[in-house]
């Protein structure tokens, strides 16, 4: 007769409880209970302590249940009007998100990118359900979006964009133009251009006041209409090349502000590989103080992109998380700094050295001659 051999059912694993979770952060349940449900009563450094031991045990709020309790549901939305690839757009969202996270709160992307994408997220008003604020990162608003917005009683952060009435975070754009516009100034130059990507006609964007400040120093400082001009470069490849062939149909020197560090660096590339001498036949500065522009030595207007996110996604978390107030919304606003780099240099004495015709003929006996297919205006 065979041996019977009995067996047992594995147990399930213990589900931590909120008590667990008090135990191992050394705290009460009550604060465990606070700062998962994002109370600004309890310092930041306990909510760490206590989210850290959360996600070490594996213990989960159940949301419906906290919903239910608070009318909350814990969540922020962000609205982007960029690509998630673009330089700005990923570095606010990496701060924003380390926040949210340190406050036990989600995050909601909705990325707006052209009309249809943002005629969708406001006809089905996604935030409605979803998010207990909204920061919108660096567009402006219609006013009958913002009216969409302040009907739901949604919250709204406003990040590189100033709206009356909602807390908002930022620098000033028109003023650190002018800044790299007397750099540029400061060193001599005579003429100058400005470059921009051509311009989305169903977004009103933060940048758009740095050609503004361009223009009021060049004013300021009496420059002539024909000593200065505007590249607008179609959205697509190759901008580098088509902004460095219709830089060199001028007279050289001149001295180029860029709308970002990415057209910059585009141009830069394209100028260097056809031997233009940068700073001494163009000088160039570009504009956001990413990194890689920094380390390939382009002089640029930096601005400090992490406390900006930052600032923007505590303004949320407040809003999303504590009591209503009638105080005055916060605005900050932020300085700017330039990082002085390989691009620029003082203007040679004595100015233009030619003008289109003489610039090509001078390339040409250098070798270089103009970008394949390039067009000259």
């Amino acid at each position: 007769m065979a041996d019977e051999t009995s067996s047992t059912a594995p147990e399930s694993p213990r589900v931590p409880t909120m008590d667990d979770v008090a135990v191992a952060a050394g705290v009460s349940v009550a604060t465990v209970s606070r700062a998962l449900r994002g109370s600004p009563k309890v310092r930041s450094e306990t909510r760490r302590a206590v989210v850290d031991a959360a996600e070490r045990l594996g213990f989960v709020v159940s949301r419906t249940a906290s919903s239910l309790a608070t009318g909350k549901v814990r969540r922020v939305a962000v609205l982007i009007g960029a690509p998630l690839t673009d330089w700005f757009s990923g570095s606010i969202l990496d701060g924003i998100y380390d926040v949210l996270r340190a406050a036990g709160l989600d995050l909601l992307l909705y990325r707006v990118h052209d009309r249809t994408e943002r005629e969708a997220f406001f006809a089905a008003l996604p935030a409605r359900r979803n998010a207990d604020a909204v920061i919108v990162a660096s567009f402006a608003l219609s006013d009958a979006e913002q009216a969409t917005l302040t009907a739901l009683d949604m919250p709204v952060v406003y990040l590189s964009q100033r709206v009356a009435g909602h807390p908002s975070v930022g620098i000033d754009d028109l003023a650190a133009g002018r800044t790299a516009t007397r750099l540029l100034l400061g060193l001599g130059h005579r003429r100058f251009v400005y470059l921009r990507a051509a311009p989305d006609r169903d977004f009103r964007w933060s940048a758009h006041e740095r050609e503004a400040g361009w223009a009021a120093e060049l004013d300021a400082a009496g420059v002539a209409a024909s000593e200065r001009s505007l590249l607008e470069l179609a959205a697509g490849s190759g901008l580098g090349d088509e902004a460095a062939a219709r830089l060199l149909t001028g007279p050289l020197p001149v001295a180029v502000l860029a709308e970002d560090d990415d057209l910059a660096l585009s141009v830069l590339a394209s100028l260097e590989r056809l031997g233009v001498d940068v700073p001494g036949d163009v000088s160039i500065v570009g504009f956001d103080g990413q990194r890689r522009a920094v380390d390939a030595g382009l002089t640029t207007v930096s601005q400090p992109v992490a406390e900006l996110a930052r600032l923007a996604a505590e303004a949320a978390v407040a809003l999303a998380t504590g009591p209503r107030t009638t105080a005055p919304p916060e605005v900050h606003e932020l300085p700017t700094t330039v990082v002085l780099g390989r691009t620029t240099r003082a203007a040679p004495a004595g100015g233009r050295r030619g003008d289109a015709s003489s610039g090509q003929d001078e390339r040409a006996a250098r070798g270089t001659g103009g970008p394949p297919g390039a067009t000259t205006t």
